[in-house]
């Protein structure tokens, strides 16, 4: 009976020390299962995929915005005085048609002083061999740089362009008589199909030499 007796004690110190060590194991697997979920989850992938699509967006628009901005510019070389020339656009724009009948037709004044900023001007003119009308605001006039900037507001330009300023500038020659004449187009076209307004441009040169033809007449 003894020894029966012994038999069975360690029957029941082999279950217990089973359950003791197994118990740690199932613990540590948990842990560790816990810890690699977690690494698995933490990927970033979704987040740099979520910062690169705007900053592709805002590049496409940049190249975009740029392609359609432009800037045309040209001296014109006259004979005239920078102040003469630069008056015919400040003092009496209505008198270019006189000068240059087969270009403009007509200039009114719709609103202020001629040749004070915020007044608006309204020309008749011919481009590309269409009678055409434009409104404009004067931006802005610089006496002593003999310099004059319009902006359209109106017109058949604007059929094309979203903004349009047109800015002469004339400097008296060094070393000499005579002036040069600055014409600078700054402008955004609604679309790529719009050309740059290079022909304009030519317009501008034109009319520059006519007005020029006009005042030496005057003197």
């Amino acid at each position: 009976m003894a020894e029966v007796a012994t038999e069975i004690a360690k029957k029941v110190e082999e279950k217990a020390e089973t359950q003791v060590t197994m118990a740690p194991t199932k613990m540590v697997e948990a842990a560790t299962a816990k810890e690699a979920e977690t690494t698995v989850t933490a990927a970033p992938a979704k987040t740099v995929e979520a910062t690169n699509k705007p900053v592709k967006d805002e590049e496409v628009k940049t190249t975009d915005t740029s392609s359609l901005v432009g800037k045309l510019e040209t001296d014109v070389e006259i004979k005239a005085s920078a102040e003469k020339f630069h008056h015919m656009f400040t003092g009496k724009p209505h008198h270019v048609s006189k000068a240059s009948p087969g270009n403009i037709q007509g200039c009114d004044l719709h609103e202020g002083e001629w040749g004070k900023p915020g007044s608006i001007i309204y020309w008749n003119y011919v481009h590309d061999g269409e009678a055409k009308v434009a409104k404009e605001r004067i931006e802005a006039v610089e006496p002593e740089k003999n310099l004059i900037t319009f902006r359209v507001i109106e017109g058949d330009l604007m059929k094309e362009y979203k903004s349009f300023l047109l800015t002469i500038q004339v400097t008296p020659k060094h070393g000499g008589p005579g002036s040069i004449v600055h014409w600078h187009l700054e402008y955004e076209k609604i679309s790529e199909e719009v050309a740059h307004p290079e022909t304009l441009l030519q317009f501008c040169v034109e009319v520059s030499k006519e007005i020029d033809e006009h005042l030496l007449s005057e003197e």
